[in-house]
């Protein structure tokens, strides 16, 4: 069962500098999220294919004149990254990180600064309340420390409260950690961090999956949630409320296959509302570095590599219906919907699907910021 890192399934490959662009000028394709991405992929071969393709697609999903990303776009974005003194890793290339790269929605592209190593370590998420309780973050700081001193990098989102607690306590530890990023890897975010994420580019990495420059939306921060959980091997929820998007990561942990753990709180506190409901939801309770060690199969001393202990991540999942359907199936999904909401029951009858076939595209469109969810299980378009 325990694998070396070096015997993790290889999809890496020597990519030309015409196929990255085309990669990336896939990537930054309008409606062009990372499931559809892969889909293209996966149906068409090539980046190249993919985007030949793209058109008539739009057209069988009902957009008219849809055009693909200029060429110029890409070489612009190319140049303001090697500006921000980032480097571009590409879905597919050996530098690419192996835990990211077997997960559906895996990015396209990353911008990384500091240093690459760190994404083919073994890592485990830690995120949490902004407004933590001085309890919070001293557990944040006690696990970030205790981690990065067994040999792992410690991954989070560069918010306020927990994720700031992990990330200097990883940094006084051994140096490990990596920020994801919610807007261009030239954006910090809050502005309050900047010192933080200069510390973090001398002794750790910043990864961004947007272009630079581009400011953090309430959208993005879903899809940040799932890289800091793609790149884990369990993630850990220090401080959380009933609706807090630290849940947000916890599910995309629980759908990758990643071990989800959170820390107890007293019942009356609301920032721990949404910790104890994964407990009670069969989460495992942490009370400090080594209940995270030793849940994973790792040494609970100090040790440079717990890589040859841990168990093999999740292999990938080949999608499974045609991508002009799946387009369609959008379409009516968004003709459905207005910014009046709808239940969910009720939108299954109206189109005639299944659960199952409804479930991925819902959580689809709903990273790509283009349908809400509130509560009671209702669902609106968001234009």
């Amino acid at each position: 069962m325990p694998m070396a890192d070096g015997q993790l399934a290889n999809h890496s490959c020597a990519l030309t500098v015409e196929d990255r662009r085309d990669r990336l000028r896939l990537a930054r394709s309008r409606r062009v999220g990372a499931v559809t991405w892969h889909r293209l992929m996966a149906e068409h071969g090539s980046a190249r294919a993919a985007l030949a393709a793209l058109p008539g697609i739009a057209a069988a999903a009902g957009v008219e004149d849809y055009e693909v990303c200029p060429m110029g776009v890409v070489l612009a974005e190319e140049r303001q990254g090697l500006a921000a003194g980032a480097r571009l890793l590409v879905h597919g290339e050996a530098d690419y990180p192996r835990a990211l790269s077997d997960i559906p929605d895996a990015p396209p592209v990353l911008w990384v600064r500091g240093d690459v190593s760190l994404l083919h370590r073994p890592a485990i998420g830690m995120v949490g309340a902004r407004n933590a309780s001085s309890l919070g973050m001293r557990m944040a700081r006690r696990l970030g420390q205790g981690l990065s001193e067994a040999g792992f990098t410690v991954v989070s989102g560069l918010a306020r409260g927990i994720d700031t607690a992990a990330h200097e306590a990883a940094l006084e530890g051994e140096g490990r950690t990596v920020a994801v990023m919610a807007g261009g890897i030239d954006v910090i975010y809050p502005a309050e961090n900047d010192g933080l994420a200069r510390l973090i580019d001398e002794r750790g990495c910043r990864i961004s999956e947007h272009p630079p420059g581009l400011e953090p939306q309430a959208r993005h921060f879903p899809l940040r949630n799932r890289i800091v959980a793609g790149l884990s091997r369990a993630v850990v929820v220090v401080e959380a409320a009933s609706k807090s998007g630290s849940l947000i990561t916890a599910k995309a942990a629980l759908d990758y296959g990643r071990e989800v753990m959170a820390v107890p709180g007293h019942p009356f506190d609301a920032r721990a509302s949404g910790c104890n409901g994964l407990i009670r939801d069969g989460a495992l309770l942490v009370r400090g570095p080594q209940d995270v060690l030793e849940a994973l199969g790792a040494p609970t001393d100090a040790r440079p590599e717990p890589v040859m202990q841990l168990a093999p991540l999740p292999g990938p999942e080949a999608p499974q219906r045609p991508l002009k359907d799946v387009a369609l199936l959008h379409s009516m999904i968004l003709n459905r919907l207005g910014p009046s909401p709808l239940a969910e029951d009720q939108l299954l009858r109206d189109l005639k699907v299944t659960s199952a076939q409804l479930a991925p595209e819902l959580l689809s469109l709903e990273l790509e910021g283009r349908i809400a969810r509130q509560p009671g299980g209702l669902l609106a378009r968001v234009d």
